[in-house]
């Protein structure tokens, strides 16, 4: 099986050597090709196939849909460079405990989708935690065109908003047909709610923070899509898989954001 994990990035920075992953300079539009430690320069996003000029709305995904439509596979996969999926191995050193291509062969050979394992929220829905932190009325206009353009997908979305976990990051590895299916209902989906934005003048008001705005809806709508295959399809697996930070999180400073937006309504301005 041959499989292949993009690895989202915008500036040098150490990666896997293993075959399994490709190094995307995501956004690459416009901008200089960057490389890695190595020398060796990064595959734009930007080439063949693409929407990389989007990237300061859709972030991370113009790699997912660089991937999708350029890339041959049977199975093909989305990571961070700062953020991966662990393996089953055991290592003294981050990078050594990333997924290796043994690993993930043996997954696919068993399930068609690898998912971040869960985020739990506990005292927040989907959401409400989307509404306390950032602004709920995307989430809102994305119901809208799911009930009207999408209504089977409906009762997932409604079930995946009120879910107090979630499998967030964009992170995945699919089966090819499986990434067919649901890059083309996610990006019709977000192409509709850029449309409604844009007619709206509400794109032009946001900041460059709250411009990213497609990428973070999409984290949601994953939840979205991955519920209604597993209500749809028997047949459909999904496989969670433990994530790799390369660089220590300071939960203290998301925490305290995350009760200012909850308690005082102190939106979220900046990445954490």
């Amino acid at each position: 099986m041959k499989i292949k994990i993009i690895i989202a990035m915008h500036k040098a920075y150490q990666v896997p050597a293993d075959e399994l992953y490709l190094p995307v300079f995501v956004g690459a539009a416009g901008k200089q090709t960057i490389a890695l430690e190595t020398g060796t320069e990064v595959v734009r996003d930007d080439s063949g196939e693409n929407i990389s000029e989007k990237n300061p709305y859709y972030c991370e995904l113009t790699g997912l849909y660089w991937a999708w439509k350029n890339l041959d596979a049977d199975a093909v996969g989305l990571v961070h460079y700062r953020r991966y999926f662990g393996g089953n191995h055991r290592a003294a050193d981050k990078m050594g405990q990333i997924l290796n291509f043994t690993e993930a062969q043996q997954l696919l050979q068993q399930f068609d989708v690898v998912v971040p394992a869960k985020r739990k929220y506990y005292i927040e829905s989907l959401y409400s935690h989307y509404k306390n932190t950032l602004d709920g009325s995307h989430l809102d206009m994305t119901r809208e065109i799911i009930q009207k353009n999408f209504p089977e997908y409906l009762p997932a979305c409604v079930a995946a908003y009120s879910c107090t976990w979630g499998y967030m990051f964009n992170m995945c590895i699919m089966k090819k047909e499986y990434l067919d299916k649901y890059c083309t209902w996610l990006f019709d989906v977000l192409g509709l709610l850029e449309q409604q934005m844009e007619s709206t003048g509400q794109l032009e008001k946001l900041s460059p923070f709250e411009a990213r705005l497609f990428g973070r809806v999409s984290e949601i709508l994953f939840n979205v899509w991955i519920r209604h295959e597993l209500d749809t399809n028997p047949d459909f697996k999904i496989k969670e898989q433990p994530t790799i930070h390369m660089e220590n999180i300071n939960w203290w400073k998301k925490g305290t954001a995350f009760l200012k937006a909850k308690f005082f309504g102190k939106k979220y301005g900046a990445s954490f």
